[in-house]
């Protein structure tokens, strides 16, 4: 096997009292702070097995839609739509052509109804994928409960009342995505999937299937790191765990104390870092809830003396040195935002110009 990632297995569905939970929050927090990474165990109880099985199902048949019915919903400025074969650059320093994947951003859904164009082939199960959002929704509220927890953060739930889709609209999205294999792509093998790159927004949810290889991560030690679809012990689960990584806003938020950690999507190859028992030969579907807080979220320092008594290396606090697009004086969620999505979406801003 590869030198595979060593990111820790949490598992947050138990009922236990006040101290469990302190322990599991405890554990969240060490592995958001040294990885940027933590496995969530997929037990079936805050997002059913086969919630996740048939969103996949339904990405298989968006990604096999007639091409004129996904152009009829490209991706717009407010982040939502379909994004073309190599459409996005995430890494346009170093990549010669863009991402070989496909992706799908689902923006809001209210009383099951997407606010946004989708094929006319996936219709009939728009309820299901706004069900599946609320799902996502509703865990990426409770990772947010555990993190303040871990943290110490005053008032506890200061992350998850942040989230609350009731205070406001925010730049949550839920994203399908498709990586055809290599041999459909006329790519070259040092070619990549998705470009190295960090999230932008709080956290990420993650889901991916058995046996399908691709995922790296920047390690400390500036090398790259293959990420198991199924880490030791969770072989036996029902389902893979929700792979969850802190993004740039929470680490931003955190003076840098909870670390967005740098990854990537390959065409590893036999013997080139792929997991054993993984494989790119075939096409590679993954599903990933990004979450963002309200967009008027002011992201002024998060009130935990953890936050407070950490002293930012000089990368970690480059953010803080760049100014808001918006000229607001502190910044915001939505600003944080749509600086970052300028920054990848480069051209597609310039021709709206």
């Amino acid at each position: 096997m590869a030198n595979v990632a060593k990111i820790p297995v949490i598992d947050i569905s138990g009922s236990g009292g006040e101290a469990e939970q302190l322990q599991v929050a405890k554990e969240l927090v060490e592995a958001a702070i040294e990885h940027g990474f933590v496995f969530i165990r997929n037990t079936g109880n805050d997002i059913p097995v086969e919630a996740v099985e048939g969103a996949f199902d339904i990405s298989r048949k968006l990604f096999s839609a007639p091409l004129e019915e996904k152009e009829k919903c490209k991706y717009e400025e407010n982040n939502r739509g379909w994004l073309s074969m190599q459409y996005e650059v995430l890494d346009p320093k170093n990549q010669r052509v863009g991402d070989f994947k496909e992706a799908f951003n689902f923006g809001e859904f209210v009383d099951g109804k997407a606010q946004q164009p989708i094929p006319d082939t996936i219709a009939q199960y728009e309820g299901q994928v706004g069900a599946f959002r609320d799902l996502c929704y509703q865990m990426c509220l409770k990772i947010n409960t555990l993190l303040g927890i871990g943290l110490q953060v005053e008032p506890p739930d200061f992350f998850t009342t942040a989230h609350l889709r009731e205070k406001g609209t925010s730049g949550t999205i839920l994203r399908f995505l498709y990586y055809p294999p290599l041999a459909d792509t006329g790519a070259d093998r040092e070619d990549v999937r998705a470009g190295a790159h960090s999230d932008y927004g709080s956290i990420t949810m993650l889901f991916r299937l058995k046996g399908q290889a691709g995922l790296e991560i920047l390690t400390r030690e500036d090398t790259w790191a293959p990420v198991p679809v199924t880490p030791p012990g969770t072989e036996g689960d029902a389902a893979p765990p929700i792979l969850v990584n802190i993004g740039d806003l929470l680490s931003y938020w955190t003076n840098g104390l909870l670390r967005s950690t740098v990854h990537r999507v390959v065409f590893p190859g036999p013997g080139k870092g792929a997991v054993e028992g993984e494989t790119d030969a075939d096409p590679r579907y993954s599903m990933a809830f990004f979450c963002h807080p309200v967009g008027t979220t002011p992201l002024t320092p998060v009130p935990s003396e953890r936050v407070r008594q950490f002293k930012a290396p000089p990368p970690s606090s480059a953010l803080a040195a760049q100014p808001d697009p918006a000229g607001e004086k502190v910044l915001t969620a939505d600003g944080h935002l749509n600086m970052k999505l300028r920054a990848s979406y480069l051209q597609f801003y310039k021709d709206k110009e």
